[in-house]
């Protein structure tokens, strides 16, 4: 069922704030499907909690593997022997839909995936391709995607793949993460036009090495995991970098401060990239031991941005282009019309919605920022959408967003966190 609309609040001044962000849904459910695999008990610290993440739980319950709430929102991950017969959910889960098939190879009987509407139509042919090759029966009735089967035999022979991962660079990691405990390991190679969010990728082999896991990746678009055993993790899990971008554009839109405690100095994350696409449109940003400090000054500069490697970024990236003082292109990022929605094709409809001048270009899109007004704005059943209206809201008064819990797919506490934000501009200002 859909959620209630949520007027998104508009700042009445500087914004003065701190926000601590909840864990990263890219390294939480890395951690689960690693832990799933390893010869002992493992413990995440602080993982993010949310649909995607409570889905991959799920998915893993559902193969055997205990995961269970321990302290104060730890998960320990006790692995087993992986059980066919069930079936997963993936919702609308990338992560859950490509990760856990080559896993489920490794189970003693058929899994079953299926996910919300929007799922069926999302990319998984190379995926299914990849594991026919490593000797795994895939059965989709030459859909190329959800519904499927994987009909698991104890094991999985493994060996070398070429793949097309241009639509997704989730379809590598999902091969590699499971891949240590293929008899042969795995070489996966790529071949096609540039692969996307390459720093997903280098997320997976820090993990896989986190884990005792040997990975060869010194060939460009080719990567190879050696067979072995996957050692037990104990791990705190970093704050989701892509999930801050919004509250930091919000220094930025207002003219305010915000500063997000724990921002680490080294990581694979690609929202990490928020910091470099802040300081080009005229934001003040300070890294130190304290964490992450934006700072907004007189207005928003326009920009010429490639975000192919930090994809995500770009609904709250193409709000801040709308509310800037020239025009602005965003490049390198047609692959995310397959992602949870075809998210120019969204953009371009709900930025022109609010009276912003949108063309959609065959890698991203052109922004002539125009005056705005308030409207009604679509999400999609896409939590990257939720935040970029709500960052239009800020500068924007009568912007009502439609079914806002679809934010809970990585982030289910937003708008508390956002009203807080606000809040906390009232407090400093006293």
């Amino acid at each position: 069922m859909p959620s209630p609309d949520w007027s998104a609040p508009t700042a009445a001044g500087p914004l003065h704030a701190r926000v601590v962000l909840p864990g990263s849904k890219s390294l939480t459910n890395r951690y689960l499907v690693l832990s799933a695999l390893a010869g002992d008990v493992s413990r995440l610290r602080a993982p993010l909690r949310s649909r995607d993440t409570l889905l991959m739980a799920g998915a893993l319950r559902t193969l055997g593997v205990g995961v269970e709430d321990v302290d104060d929102g730890d998960w320990l991950v006790t692995p087993g022997r992986l059980v066919g017969g069930g079936v997963v959910d993936c919702g609308l889960a990338g992560n859950v839909m490509r990760f856990v098939p080559p896993l489920a190879g490794l189970a003693d009987g058929p899994v079953r995936f299926d996910g919300d509407e929007g799922a069926r139509v999302r990319p998984m042919a190379p995926v299914l391709e990849a594991l026919r090759g490593l000797g795994v029966e895939v059965d989709d009735d030459g859909r190329g995607g959800l519904p499927f089967t994987v009909r698991g035999r104890g094991s999985v022979r493994g060996g070398t793949v070429t793949i097309d991962a241009s639509a997704s660079s989730q379809f590598v990691s999902g091969l590699l993460l499971s891949a240590a405990r293929f008899d042969e390991g795995v070489t996966v190679r790529h071949d096609g036009k540039a692969v996307p969010s390459l720093p997903h990728i280098e997320m997976t082999v820090e993990t896989l090495r986190d884990a005792g896991v040997v990975v060869d990746d010194a060939d460009v678009h080719t990567w190879r995991v050696e067979p072995s055993e996957v050692n037990a993790l104990d791990v705190q899990v970093e704050p989701d970098l892509s999930n801050a971008a919004q509250f930091l554009a919000a220094a930025l839109v207002t003219g305010g401060t915000v500063h997000v405690p724990g921002w680490p100095q080294y990581t694979t994350q690609g929202g990490d990239f928020v910091r470099e696409v802040l300081d080009m449109m005229g934001a003040e940003v300070v890294l130190d031991r304290s964490g992450l400090t934006v700072t907004g000054g007189d207005g928003i500069l326009g920009v010429d941005v490639d975000l192919h490697d930090s994809s995500e970024l770009t609904p709250v990236v193409a709000a801040l282009c709308a509310l800037a003082d020239s025009p602005s292109v965003i490049r390198g990022v047609a692959h995310i019309r397959g992602h949870e929605t075809d998210r120019l094709a969204a953009l371009r409809a709900e930025l022109s919605g609010v009276g912003a001048d949108v063309q959609e270009t065959d890698d991203g899109l052109r922004i002539t920022p125009k005056p705005l007004r308030g409207n009604y704005f679509r999400t999609y059943h896409d939590h990257r959408m939720v935040m970029a209206a709500a960052v239009l809201g800020l500068a924007t008064p009568g912007v009502v967003v439609e079914d806002v819990g679809t934010v809970a797919k990585t982030m289910p506490e937003f708008t508390s966190l956002w009203d807080r934000m606000l809040h906390e501009r009232v407090a400093a200002g006293a």
